[in-house]
């Protein structure tokens, strides 16, 4: 029941926006996202952090049951792995709305209204073991997302907030015929209907190795545009230059994530024989994209659309960790989900503020700003260090233990991908991946490195470069930014009150992303361990249907129970199940 109070006071806060007046909507929205965050601290506080295996805070499927013929419920439930994603979307709400003060000052009704619902949506996400609950709350992100962009985004925000819908929409569209196939399946063996996520997932693992590999594509191919995974990115950086500041914290910071966290709650253990199959050519995808998204980065001169094109490369490494299926991988790429959101969310929030001032984001019309800002300065910098990987800071963590990850699975019961015989690699866990993936991914590292840092130093250090005719006190006296001054509400006044440096506010928002970012660089420990249970308990379930995949009945077994159940012989093989205790003391 807390979990569907934590979702239904954002939309609880919408229907209030709603009916106020408008000068009462952002109080009212900040209100509704200090409840979530309280109600979040609530269960964090409440969690069990002794058993963060276990599914915590349930709304069972028999007492939220929606549609009895179909099986469709409102089933939720976390674990640590879900409780880690709704406390970074619960972070990041309040954080929207202090942002958006001044950046929006035209429909603010309209715009706190659907940020609320946003936020109710993407909780539902993270806490739904109803695989239609999931899909519904999956899908309605697009709307108020899509409404965001359109409305109170730049020059191109039509083009791109249709070009973010389609993209999106039919990416999920194609997960949804892989999530009905599933449920289909069973209830064609079983005679009844039931989308309830630990049932299917039981029985998606004991089909056939082929049939496994079309629900890993329909799934995979779904979230990957999500993520979005290279060649599926191209709508990306348009949405993240075009949507206004808060939209593109919203977007890197949780949006992108339910595309990964979709792949490793459901993608994984619904078809894990045929996920061991194509883990290298999710690797190889995975390379190839952070390759090129650092690349990418190299030839852009807006500073918005750099930092929309690493994340590409960013995500690339997010879900290699997951292509690893073993602990240290899988937990890295989680932690990345997190770090990513702080460190690229603050860096949209610093464009931002400097946009404001400016109307611009330029390299060609910006530089040396640590003369006039240098509070905004500090920041670029401390925020594209931990974007980077600098050691101390939170990237380094979790982009190490991505690598390492893939360096170790390179024991495939038999040989490696590159030749290597079994056992050679001491710590090797079972994978296709290896050194020479790790290191061909590792130079994806240097490459954020080297565009990072020339941004940095183009826009902060070196000599002022400031737009022809902006003032000295920072005010935009010639009104640049196009409709980005009407939309957003920007006009002369406004923001020639606005101080040369950042205001108490500004600095407000950016300190607690700061604060983590160095927590979780100097001591990952607690969030590590948080993980760990959870994470062993998918890889340990891939390693071993993974192994038995050539031992798969050709016809898959008639019963398989339902959730709450204790029968498990629908499983596969029982012989890979005889090695759960052995892989999940090699992985942990």
């Amino acid at each position: 029941m807390m979990l569907a109070v934590l979702i239904l006071i954002p939309l609880a806060a919408a229907v209030m926006v709603a009916v106020a007046p408008a000068s009462r909507a952002r109080s009212i929205a900040m209100v509704g996202m200090l409840g979530v965050a309280a109600m979040t601290g609530y269960l964090l506080f409440s969690f069990d952090w002794e058993h963060t295996a276990a599914q915590q805070f349930a709304l069972d499927e028999e007492s939220s049951r929606l549609i009895g013929p179909l099986g469709v419920s409102v089933s939720m439930s976390v674990d640590s792995i879900s409780m880690m994603l709704v406390a970074l979307t619960a972070l990041l709400g309040p954080i929207c709305v202090a942002a958006s003060k001044t950046a929006i000052t035209e429909r603010v009704k309209t715009y706190y209204a659907w940020m609320l619902v946003l936020q109710s949506a993407m909780l539902g996400v993270f806490c739904a073991r109803d695989m239609i609950f999931f899909y519904t709350c999956f899908e309605f992100t697009l709307i108020p997302m899509y409404i965001m962009i359109s409305l109170w985004g730049s020059t191109n925000r039509k083009k791109a907030a249709a070009k973010f819908f389609l993209y999106t929409f039919t990416g999920s569209v194609i997960a949804l015929a892989g999530i009905v196939y599933v449920a289909w399946s069973y209830a064609d063996r079983h005679g009844t209907w039931t989308f309830d996520a630990d049932t299917l997932m039981r029985w998606s693992r004991s089909l056939p190795a082929a049939t496994q590999g079309w629900v890993l594509g329909a799934l995979l191919l779904g979230f990957a545009v999500k993520v979005p995974l290279f060649p599926f990115h191209t709508w990306l950086p348009l949405a993240h230059t075009e949507a206004p500041t808060a939209g593109s914290v919203i977007l890197a910071g949780v949006l992108l994530k339910l595309g990964t966290y979709g792949l490793v709650r459901f993608a994984m253990p619904f078809a894990p024989a045929a996920f061991v199959t194509y883990s290298p050519a999710i690797a190889a995808v995975c390379v190839v994209g952070i390759l090129y998204g650092g690349l990418i980065c190299w030839v852009q001169t807006d500073v918005k659309k750099l930092v929309a094109y690493s994340s590409v490369a960013h995500l690339g490494f997010c879900v290699l960790g997951l292509a690893s299926y073993n602990v240290m991988g899988v937990t890295g790429s989680i932690l990345y989900m997190i770090n990513h959101g702080l460190s690229t969310g603050a860096l949209f929030l610093l464009i931002g503020m400097v946009y404001e001032r400016y109307h611009t984001r330029s390299m060609k019309e910006l530089g040396g700003l640590a003369s006039k800002m240098p509070v905004w300065s500090t920041f670029m910098v401390f925020f594209a260090m931990a974007s980077v990987g600098l050691p101390g800071l939170n990237g380094f963590v979790s982009e190490f233990m991505c690598l390492f990850g893939a360096f170790q699975a390179s024991d495939q019961w038999g040989a490696g991908l590159w030749g290597t015989a079994a056992g050679q690699t001491p710590g090797a866990t079972p994978g296709h991946l290896g050194a020479w993936v790790a290191a061909i991914a590792g130079t994806g590292m240097v490459v954020a490195a080297m565009y990072l840092l020339y941004m940095v130093g183009k826009v902060v250090w070196g000599p002022l470069v400031e737009p022809a005719g902006h003032s000295s006190h920072g005010a935009d006296t010639h009104g640049h930014g196009s409709h980005g001054q009407g939309s957003h509400g920007h006009d002369t006044h406004e923001h020639g009150g606005l101080p040369r440096d950042l205001t108490g506010r500004e600095i407000g928002v950016l300190v607690p992303l700061a604060a983590l970012c160095i927590f979780l660089g100097v001591y990952p420990s607690p969030v590590i361990k948080a993980l760990k249970d959870p994470v062993a308990l998918t890889t340990d379930e891939v390693v071993n249907f993974g192994k038995a995949r050539t031992a798969m009945p050709l016809v898959p077994p008639a019963n398989v129970a339902p959730a709450g159940h204790q029968d498990n012989a629908g499983h596969a093989s029982d012989a890979g199940q005889n090695d759960v205790s052995q892989h999940k003391e090699t992985a942990r």
